[in-house]
Parts: structure tokens; sequence; C-alpha cells
């Protein structure tokens, strides 16, 4: 029987960087065959779509859209995964970028399943950190009362908040964890945080500061970890619980306009950030008398945008976001571009 397919898992929370640093693994691959499974939130895959443009390096793309994977594993992940097995001769690895909600250990174990423990392995599970928003006291931008909203399960009320538990959760899974985002920061932050993280690590994990995603593929693959076997290594909060819920009410709106002019685009954007029930904008825009697509992503108070690729002759060019929240209503965040 051939080697078992490495699998690579990445977390971190919403707005930490995981599709760049994803987009920078596949644009230096070398030569590696990378398959890559996508966990979105919502029925439009933006961070499938921008991984997308570099297919060509990877062995292809999967969108798992309906639910976060820790709690859809059974339903979703283990379907994909038994097709891409299927095609073991074709791929050299897997890479999975969760959504920035899920426990990674729930996805951890279903690689004992007997479907999936003969033919593969998580290879290592790399946590990405926003160091922006780390800097700021927090552990993500701007995401307080999106877990403030997670009373469904009682078993996640302790005297730490849910979105500590899950950021501890995330580190203490990992092998490799990410400080991002350090070319936003002065050289004495950065070398802050690095200690305050060194200080809640074991010393099993590594750790290491990056700007842009850029860290080299031999640093984020060939753990050889094998992780599904040493579990009792990785603490959770969550060990005891046999499964968790997600707040219903958080939902992912999609809004299709046409061109758009940049300085207007903006600062409608900048107006529904400030709203408290959004949580996230992310999507593509055209832009009038541009030939390229312009990628935009705010979290928090943030707004980020780049052009990343040219317009396809038969694509349409229209500007399509995704609106992340609670109690959303289409109408009312469209008359935000009129």
């Amino acid at each position: 029987m051939s080697a078992k397919i490495p699998v690579t898992i990445i977390t971190g929370f919403l707005g930490s960087g995981k599709t760049t640093l994803i987009r920078q693994l596949l644009r230096n691959a070398a030569g590696r065959r990378i398959a890559v499974i996508v966990n979105e939130f919502g029925d439009v895959g933006i961070d499938g779509e921008l991984l997308q443009s570099c297919c060509d390096r990877a062995a292809g793309i999967w969108e798992l859209t309906n639910g976060c994977l820790c709690c859809t594993v059974q339903e979703e992940f283990l379907p994909t995964m038994q097709s891409l097995l299927a095609r073991r001769q074709e791929i050299d690895h897997i890479v999975i970028e969760t959504s920035g909600l899920a426990l990674p250990k729930p996805l951890v174990m279903a690689f004992r399943w007997p479907e999936v423990r003969h033919a593969a392995t998580v290879d290592g599970v790399v946590t990405v950190v926003d160091g922006v928003a780390l800097a700021a006291g927090q552990v993500s931008a701007d995401l307080e009362a999106l877990f403030a909203q997670k009373e469904a399960d009682p078993s996640l009320q302790h005297e730490e908040t849910p979105l500590e538990e899950l950021f501890n959760d995330q580190l203490a899974c990992a092998d490799l964890v990410i400080l991002n985002k350090t070319d936003q920061l002065t050289p004495p932050q950065v070398e802050q945080l690095l200690g305050e993280l060194r200080r809640q690590l074991p010393p099993r994990i590594k750790l290491l500061a990056a700007c842009q995603g850029q860290v080299p593929p031999d640093l984020l693959l060939g753990f050889n970890a094998a992780v599904e076997e040493n579990l009792t290594q990785r603490p959770s909060h969550h060990d005891v619980e046999e499964e968790h819920d997600h707040d219903e009410a958080i939902q992912a709106v999609c809004l299709e306009l046409g061109a758009c002019d940049p300085q207007r685009l903006r600062e409608s954007l900048e107006r529904l950030l400030q709203v408290p029930d959004i949580y996230r904008i992310k999507g593509f825009a055209a832009i009038e008398g541009k030939p390229m697509r312009l990628v935009v992503q705010g979290v928090g108070q943030r707004l980020d945008s780049f052009y990343d690729r040219l317009w396809q002759p038969a694509e349409p060019r229209q500007t399509r976001l995704v609106v992340i929240g609670c109690q959303l209503d289409q109408q009312t965040l469209l008359s935000h571009f009129g």
C-alpha cells in the first residue's frame, strides 16, 4: 500500500491571514501537487475564488459552505475526503483551511475514522494569529460581539470568555503558530507578542513571525506529526463535549452590484463596518475604468484591498460582496451603496 497522504490543517480567526498564507504556499509549491479544502461561511466562496488564481499550481480547490467544518465533519468533510483519496495518485499533499470559528480537534479526530485513516494522516496543524489585533489586546478584530451571542452551548460558559477559550484551543492543537501581519507592527511590538505567545505554548510548538503570509513551504509542510495519533498532548477546553453549536443568528448575506467608483465603494464599506452587528465583509469589486478585479476584506475597523488579476473575457464584471453578521437584511445592506 502506498504511503498515506499528508494533510495540513490551517486554523485561525477571521482576518488572521489564512487564505493569504495558502496563496503564498501554492505560489511556492516547488512542484508539489497540493489539493486545498476551503471551509467558507456562506454561499459565495470568496476565499475559494482567491485561491483559484493559483490553481495551476494546485491539485484543485474544494469549497465546503454548509457550515463550520468542526460541526459538519460527517456530512461534508467525509465525502470530500473520500473523493480526494480516490485520486491519491494525483495528490502529494492536502491543505484544509478551516473557518474562523472552527475548533481544530474535532476535525483531527475525523482522521481516526476507518474511511480516512487507511489513506491520510494529519501532517501538522498551523494556527495563524492576527498580530495587529493581538497588539490591541484582542485575539481577533472586533469578534467579541460574535462570541457573546454564543449561548446555545452552556458548556462554553466558563470563567474565560468563549473567545479566549477558542483561541487557546487553536494554539494548543498547533504544531506551528504564525504571528502574522508583523509588517504593520514595530519591532518591539513583535518581540513582545512573540514573548507572550511563547509563554502560552508548550515547548513542542514552533513559533514564528511573518508578514503577508510569507512562510517557506518547508516550514509549513513535513511535520510528520500524525496528529490524530497523539491528541492527548493537545488539550482542549472542549474535550468533554460531544458537540458544539454556533449561534444560528449569525449569517452570511451576498450582495451583487455593478461596477463601482472606488472612493464611494470604500466609504460605503467603512460605514458598514461601523455597524455593531457586522463582523466581516469580503469579496470582489469591479472598479469603473479598471481592467483588474479588486479584492476587498474588512474586519473590525480595518479595510484592506488589492487588485489580484485581470477580469476574464467571458467573466461578468460585477461586484460581489459577502457580509457576515447578525440578523442582516439584504435590502438594508444594499441601500448603503445607493
